[in-house]
C-alpha cells in the first residue's frame, strides 16, 4: 500500500479497536449506535481496498449516521482532525455563504414520511430500495405526490420536489421560492462534505440515487441533467473521484461531459452498454437485475475511465489515418469549382475560403455559379442566402444553364433551339437540386447550421459538404452594435464546424473603402471589412476586383480579376480574370492580363 492508503487503514484500526478484516471489509462495533439506542455490535463496516475507489469509506449497517470518509468519521467521533490522514489545516471550507430563511419545512417533511403506505413501499421494493433508505433520505408522501426533500448544507430543508409516482413529467416544487433555483437543486447535498478526500456519485434523478444508497454508496442527485450546467465545479474541489451517472441519452451525456470538463480529471462517466434503450437508467436496471444490480453497477464503475478532454493515442491514430483515407477519395478530390485556374490555384475548395469584393461587382453571381456547378458534380452544397432571395438564385441558375435571358424565360418566348436548351437545362436543374439547398433563415445559429449539415450528409450519403454564406456581414447577430465581435464569433464557429464535420466554406465578405473612398486598393488582408479575424480564420482569402467602369451599362464588358491575397497552403497572387456573360448570369474564366494560364503556385 502507499503511505496514504496504509495510513487510512491504520486510522480505522486505531479508532475502531477489536475489529475484524475479512477480504476488503473491516467490521467493528459501531460507536454511534448506542447514542441512538441501537445495538451496534459489529455493525460498522469500512471498505479497506487500496485499489478500490471507496477505500476508507465507512457506513453503519443500522444507518444510525450517514456514511463517509475519515474526515467525516473524525467529525462524528470528535477526533482531532490533525490525526486524520489527508487533513489539510490550510484548507478552507467550501460551504457557501447563503442567508437561509428563518422558516424551514422540516416538520412538514417528517409528517410526509409517515404517509408512506404499503403500496408505495412496494413500488420502491421492486427496485430493491428498502424502507430504511427512504427514511435515511427523508422520502415522504403528501397524499398524491412523492416528496423528495432538498436538505441544504445547514442541515435544514426549505424546498422539496413533489413527483407523481411513476409519472416523472408531473412534478412541482414546494417550499421557499428563493431556494428553488438550480444552484440549490442538489439532493442529499450534505454527502459532498462527508466524502471529502474520497469518492462520490452524482446522479440524474432522485430515484436513481436511492438504488445506489441501497448498495451503501455515497451520492447526490439533481432532478434533471439540465442542472449540470449550473453546478459550480468548485463544489467537488475536495472530492478525489466523482462518478457521474445519467440516463442513457445523448443530451444527458453531453451535459455530463460539459460538467466533467469543468471539474477535471477526477470525473468518471458511467457508460451504458450497447443495446440499452434510450433513457434507460439505474432505477430500471435495479428493477430488471434484482440481486445482480450491484454487480452490474460495479462492472460499469470498473470499466469507466478518468475523464479527459483529449482523445486517446489510439483514437488519435485512428482518426488521423481515417481522415487521410477520406482525403484520398473521390469525394474530397472532387471538391472542384469547374473553373480551371481557380481550382489549380488552391487545389479545389477546402477549408474556409473568404471572397471579398466591392458592392455590385458580382460576388453573389460568382458564388451562385460555383455553388450550383459543384452541385451538378454531385457535391452537397448548402447556400445560406441573406442577399438575393431563393427565387433569384434559382432563376439565375436556370438562365445560365439554358442560356436564355430571364425576360424570355419568364415569357416563354424562344425558338426551337431555345426550347431544346430549355428542356435540357430543366433536366439538369432538377438533378442538381438533389445536391443543393438554399436557406434564408434570419434566426440562424451555429447549432442550427450543424443540424442542417448533418441532415445534408445523411440525405446525400457524402462525407464532405460545401457551405456557402452570402454574406458574412449579414449573418444574424444578437446585437447589431456588436457587429465586429459577432463576425469574429461566427468565424470561430465556422472553424469548429470545419474541423468537426469536414465542411468547406465559401464566405462572401464586404470590403472597406480606401483612403479616396474607392475599392481599388492593392489587394491585401486589411481590405476586408469589419473583422480582424479573417486573417486568422481563412484558409484562403480572395479579393474580386473590377476592371471595368462600375457606372457603365449592365451589358458592358465586365471583367473582374480574382486575387488570392493570403493562403495557408498556396502562394498568393493573381488567379485569373472573370468576364460576365450577360444576360446569362455566368462568368467565363480568362487568363489575367499579362499572366500565363498556369496555377498561381507555379509562378
Amino acid at each position: 500500500m502507499s503511505d496514504y492508503t496504509q495510513a487510512i487503514a491504520e486510522f480505522y484500526r486505531t479508532n475502531l479497536p477489536g475489529g475484524v478484516l475479512e477480504k476488503s471489509i473491516y467490521q467493528a462495533d459501531c460507536p454511534f449506535c448506542p447514542a441512538k439506542g441501537l445495538d451496534g455490535s459489529k455493525r460498522l463496516v469500512v471498505t479497506i481496498n487500496r485499489d478500490g475507489f471507496f477505500h476508507g469509506y465507512f457506513r453503519c449497517l443500522n444507518r444510525c449516521v450517514p456514511g463517509g470518509f475519515p474526515l467525516w468519521f473524525a467529525a462524528l467521533a470528535k477526533i482531532d482532525p490533525e490525526t486524520v490522514p489527508g487533513h489539510d489545516p490550510d484548507r478552507e471550507s467550501l460551504l457557501r455563504q447563503t442567508d437561509y430563511p428563518a422558516q424551514s419545512i422540516n416538520q412538514e417533511v417528517k409528517a410526509f414520511q409517515d404517509n408512506l403506505g404499503t403500496s408505495l413501499l412496494e413500488r420502491f421494493h421492486q427496485a430493491g430500495v428498502s424502507a430504511a433508505v427512504l427514511k435515511e433520505l427523508g422520502i415522504g408522501y403528501n397524499g398524491r405526490y412523492l416528496v423528495y426533500p432538498y436538505v441544504q448544507e445547514d442541515g435544514n430543508c426549505y424546498t422539496a420536489r413533489c413527483v407523481y409516482p411513476d409519472r416523472p413529467t408531473d412534478w412541482f416544487w414546494y417550499g421557499d421560492d428563493a431556494l428553488r433555483a438550480e444552484p440549490f437543486q442538489i439532493f442529499n447535498v450534505e454527502d459532498i462534505q462527508r466524502c471529502e478526500n474520497g469518492t462520490l456519485v452524482l446522479c440524474e434523478g432522485e430515484d436513481n440515487l436511492l438504488t445506489l444508497k441501497q448498495m451503501g454508496l455515497p451520492g447526490v442527485a439533481v432532478p434533471d441533467s439540465q442542472v449540470f450546467d449550473s453546478i459550480d465545479a468548485q463544489r467537488f474541489a475536495f472530492i478525489r473521484t466523482l462518478f457521474i451517472a445519467t440516463a442513457n441519452n445523448g443530451e444527458a451525456e453531453m451535459r455530463a461531459r460539459s460538467l466533467a470538463s469543468r471539474v477535471g480529471h477526477k470525473v468518471r462517466l458511467l457508460r451504458w452498454p450497447m443495446g440499452v434503450s434510450r433513457d434507460y437508467n439505474l432505477w430500471q436496471l435495479a428493477q430488471d437485475k434484482g440481486a445482480d444490480f450491484s454487480t452490474e453497477v460495479i462492472a460499469m464503475a470498473r470499466s469507466s475511465r478518468a475523464f479527459s478532454p483529449f482523445a486517446t493515442p489510439k483514437r488519435e491514430h485512428e482518426r488521423f489515418f481515417s481522415r487521410m483515407q477520406l482525403q484520398s477519395g473521390d469525394d474530397y478530390t472532387g471538391l472542384k469549382t469547374g473553373l480551371a485556374r481557380l481550382d489549380e490555384a488552391v487545389d479545389g475548395i477546402h477549408g474556409i475560403n473568404v471572397i471579398g469584393g466591392a458592392p455590385k461587382v458580382g460576388k453573389s453571381c460568382f458564388m451562385i455559379q460555383i455553388a450550383t456547378e459543384m452541385a451538378r458534380r454531385g457535391v452537397p452544397v448548402i447556400y445560406y442566402d441573406f442577399e438575393n432571395g431563393r427565387q433569384k438564385i434559382l432563376q439565375r441558375t436556370l438562365v445560365r444553364l439554358s442560356r436564355i435571358a430571364a425576360k424570355d424565360l419568364q415569357s416563354g418566348r424562344f425558338d426551337d433551339a431555345g426550347n431544346s436548351r430549355y428542356q435540357e437545362a430543366c433536366r439538369e436543374f432538377k438533378r442538381l437540386l438533389n445536391w443543393f439547398r438554399i436557406v434564408n433563415d434570419r434566426q440562424l445559429t451555429p447549432e442550427i447550421m450543424r443540424r442542417h449539415i448533418d441532415f445534408m450528409r445523411h440525405e446525400t450519403q457524402r462525407d464532405f459538404t460545401v457551405v456557402v454564406i452570402d454574406s458574412l456581414h449579414k449573418l444574424p447577430f444578437r446585437d447589431l452594435s456588436e457587429r465586429r465581435s459577432g463576425i469574429d464569433a461566427w468565424l470561430r464557429q465556422l472553424e469548429s464546424i470545419r474541423d468537426q464535420l469536414q465542411v468547406s466554406f465559401l464566405v462572401i465578405s464586404e470590403l472597406s473603402r480606401g483612403e479616396q473612398g474607392s475599392y481599388r486598393e492593392t489587394p491585401h488582408l486589411g481590405v476586408f471589412k469589419g473583422s480582424g479575424d479573417i486573417e486568422y480564420s481563412a484558409d484562403n482569402a480572395f479579393v474580386l476586383y473590377p476592371d471595368w467602369d462600375q457606372q457603365s451599362a449592365m451589358d458592358g464588358d465586365r471583367l473582374n480579376h480574382l486575387w488570392l491575397v493570403a493562403s495557408r497552403e498556396h502562394s498568393p497572387g493573381l488567379v485569373a480574370g472573370y468576364r460576365l456573360d450577360y444576360p446569362y448570369w455566368g462568368f467565363t474564366e480568362v487568363p489575367a492580363d499579362g499572366v500565363p494560364a498556369v496555377s498561381v503556385q507555379d509562378r
